[in-house]
């Protein structure tokens, strides 16, 4: 069903691969260009000799990430001779708890963290700086870059993360229902009408959720900080495109799905799909099993464009290993993070969990470009935008669900309701540089 990704993303992923060999007793392992001095890449290689007696703790979620985590401990065991303990951290909770047990010494020497985090771990001098960053940047994704990196006020960006995963979100749909996926919303609201009815609908989101709401508020022109996504001083929750994509979902909530926001919630949209009274829904490929347990004949397209002619710019999240800055073994921890999202160990974490590299010799595989699934999500993933992950990120949530959420119970003109939004994040943001 899918396309090959289009050139236009394939010219943007650049990738030069650089082996990593096991070192002996006498040599240091190393690898090029890593080191900075006032910015600027040096001609030394980065020594990862890694620590006498070193032994790590590695932090991960659980289920098919923490089968692939196992693995790639024990592969790095082997090759290295350190061993590696694996305990199971959610990767949404490990910022926080390594806050209270980085100082004690008790946290992961390496650990998984989602990448909207890095500001506030940044802030916090939890994590080390990857030394690799010009043999990442060369290699990944420039959105796994710009995701995982942190840019302090007035200086350059830093690249802190090892990414992992790229993903987003995207449009399902249901085969036995659609017999080919809507390109257009135009032709997801005439599709809707002929179908919806008798308890079915045609076409299913959270509404006053941000995290799927921003694609439609990014795609209409609206932004959240400046500078891509970096300069909190530059707001643009109410700007024109931002006020379009309050008027795009009062429409969507009058013609296609008439429910309050409170009774749209992520299960009963998965149960409605399951049920066959569902012809489209938005999710990501967390969602994937869940359809395909129910025995739904489903596909998944990248979203529909707007009637402006943009494809909705949905948010992208970067998983990521990061460095314990409290860590003994520093250099042992980095070579294990190098070691994890290598091109053997991420080809195998795609096979393990699904999740897509990012990381363009395997995004230009076969294995990835034959995968249905995986080639919509990477499609989709060519207008998304990365979350942005500077500390006044948490200040954007909940003003936002609150805006979107009167705009769609209580018909709120969306000008005044992203106007006092916008107060609320202004006032969030004052407060925590106070």
């Amino acid at each position: 069903m899918r396309k090959i990704l289009s050139l236009s993303l394939i010219a943007l992923l650049m990738f030069v691969m650089v082996a990593c060999s096991k070192p002996s007793s006498s040599e240091p392992a190393k690898t090029e260009g890593g080191d900075k001095e006032g910015g600027k890449k040096t001609e030394e290689a980065v020594d990862l000799t890694p620590e006498e007696g070193a032994k790590l703790v590695l932090w991960d979620n659980a289920d098919s990430e923490a089968e692939w985590a196992t693995m790639v401990a024990e592969e790095f065991t082997k090759k290295y001779d350190i061993p590696v303990e694996v305990q199971e951290v959610n990767h949404t909770d490990a910022a926080g708890k390594l806050e209270v047990d980085g100082p004690a010494g008790l946290g992961a020497d390496v650990f998984h963290a989602p990448h909207d985090h890095v500001g506030n771990m940044v802030k916090a001098g939890l994590i080390y700086e990857n030394v690799l960053a010009d043999e990442y940047k060369e290699k990944f994704l420039p959105a796994a870059i710009s995701g995982t990196s942190y840019t302090e006020e007035g200086g350059e960006s830093t690249l802190y993360g090892f990414p992992m995963a790229i993903e987003t979100y995207a449009l399902y749909y249901n085969k036995d229902l659609v017999d080919k996926p809507a390109e257009t919303f135009d032709e997801i609201f005439e599709q809707s009408k002929e179908f919806a009815g008798d308890g079915k609908y045609g076409f299913m989101m959270e509404p006053a959720n941000f995290y799927f709401a921003h694609a439609f508020f990014a795609g209409y022109g609206g932004y959240i900080f400046g500078n891509d996504n970096t300069d909190a001083t530059d707001l643009g929750i109410n700007n024109e495109g931002a006020v379009k994509s309050g008027e795009f979902m009062q429409r969507m909530n009058k013609e296609l799905l008439p429910l309050k926001k409170e009774d749209i919630t992520g299960d009963l949209i998965s149960s409605f799909f399951n049920d066959n009274k569902l012809m489209y829904r938005i999710s990501g490929p967390w969602d994937i099993k869940n359809h395909e347990e129910a025995g739904i004949n489903f596909g998944i397209a990248p979203l529909p464009k707007l009637d402006n002619g943009e494809t909705p710019k949905s948010f992208s999240g970067i998983k990521a290993y990061y460095v314990n800055s409290y860590s003994k073994y520093p250099k042992a921890a980095t070579l294990l993070a190098q070691f994890a999202t290598s091109t053997e160990m991420l080809e195998k974490r795609f096979e393990m969990t699904g999740q897509l590299p990012p990381q363009t010799e395997l995004i230009e595989s076969d294995a990835i470009q034959n995968d249905e699934v995986a080639s919509a999500f990477l499609e989709q993933a060519e207008s998304a935008l990365p979350m942005p992950n500077i500390p006044e990120m948490q200040s954007v949530w909940g003003p936002m669900e609150t805006a979107y959420t009167t705009m769609w119970n209580d018909g709120t003109e969306p000008k005044k309701a992203l106007d006092a939004a916008l107060q609320q994040i202004e006032d969030a943001i004052s407060s925590q540089t106070k």
